[in-house]
């Protein structure tokens, strides 16, 4: 057994003063005792690590490539989306495990414990099937394996190109699988993620209303643990999912899906009031990516309707342009006093605001 003792850690109701945590064998805490005489190994403080609950690793290695503007006379999330597509055509799987363990030690030393991976480069440039199906969900826990990250691995499910159902473009062959190949990818996924043992999650990630049909997001979705998805991310988004099934996307899962806190919804920057109310009701997850929403344009997340709603939330890196959690939690909180030019938006009458957002992201 191991120890750690500090002279303040942050426990679940509250902080305390002379804190020893023992480790067992397995590397997992076994007890934790305030009031301890000095002993083991010494610390000043000690929070609790939130999972970084929104990766898409490879984007780390295309950082700062977007950003000079184009030939098109404006600069979007959709300009962004083609320079991203042309990028991941030259990876290999060798290249995806390089930067993978990369991103996974830059998220522990920005004080993430696990890696929540949004994982939908699955095939080779031309959209081939590895000969092994799961091989590039295999590098991923491969990195997980060199670093010591814990690890959520959320094979996506993309069909489609838009909600005509067109099929995939040139960029997007390699996320490409029916329902019924990704059941088998899932399976492999979750073969190669048992050899990391109890800080090891499988879920599985319906890419958006966009890229999955009505019928396939309830077969995958049914009996399974966390399930992630973006939502409401962007106002075209919005429109094309209004026009197509005749809802806005929040107010069509919420009538069409049985969300509940297995659900982690991404982004959602662009919901109304009733909207965030209802989704808040529901006790999924907002899975808010501050820097890379502010960095594309998206919009800014209704927190203060939300945490007022009794809304849950975590925050993630998404794209990886930047891995900073103390980053991630001011520019939420700094958005909110942007918008509605006020101080201590999400601070609340008994906590400040680093304190809700930090308890809240770990919560969360």
């Amino acid at each position: 057994m191991h120890t750690l003792w500090a002279e303040q850690a942050l426990l679940p109701d509250g902080w305390a003063r002379d804190v020893r945590v023992d480790l067992g064998a397995d590397g997992r805490i076994a007890a934790v005792t305030p009031d301890s005489p000095a002993c083991g190994t010494r610390h000043a403080v000690l929070l609790p690590a939130p999972a970084n609950l929104h990766s898409h690793a490879f984007q780390r290695a295309m950082a700062g490539l977007t950003e000079r503007r184009g030939p098109d006379p404006s600069d979007s999330f959709w300009t962004w989306r083609r320079l991203m597509y042309r990028f991941l055509d030259r990876l290999t799987p060798d290249d995806v495990e390089a930067i993978a363990a990369l991103v996974q030690m830059e998220m522990l030393e920005a004080g993430y414990a696990t890696s929540v991976e949004f994982h939908y480069l699955h095939h080779t440039a031309d959209g081939t099937p590895h000969a092994d199906l799961s091989e590039m969900a295999g590098r991923i826990v491969a990195a997980a394996w060199t670093t010591g990250v814990g690890l959520t691995l959320l094979p996506v499910l993309y069909q489609y190109g838009g909600c005509d159902a067109r099929p995939l473009g040139p960029g997007q062959v390699r996320f490409g699988n029916d329902p019924e190949r990704f059941a088998r990818l899932l399976e492999g996924a979750g073969r190669a993620l048992g050899a990391l043992g109890p800080d090891a999650v499988l879920g599985v990630a319906p890419h958006s209303l966009r890229a999955v049909s009505p019928q396939a997001l309830a077969e995958i979705t049914t009996g399974v643990g966390p399930i992630h998805m973006h939502l409401a991310e962007q106002t075209a988004e919005v429109a094309e999912v209004e026009a197509a099934l005749g809802a806005r996307p929040v107010r069509w899962l919420l009538d069409h899906a049985d969300v509940d806190p297995r659900w982690c919804m991404i982004h959602c920057t662009q919901m109304l009031p009733d909207e965030t109310t209802r989704l808040a009701a529901t006790g999924a997850v907002a899975g808010l990516c501050p820097i890379t929403e502010s960095s594309l344009g998206d919009g800014i997340f209704d927190g203060v309707r939300w945490l007022g709603a009794g809304g849950r939330f975590g925050v993630g890196s998404d794209s990886n342009i930047r891995i900073a959690l103390a980053e991630e939690l001011r520019v939420l909180e700094y958005s909110q006093r942007l918008r509605d030019r006020t101080r201590a938006a999400l601070a609340a009458r008994d906590a400040s605001t680093g304190r809700v957002l930090f308890s809240g992201a770990v919560s969360g």
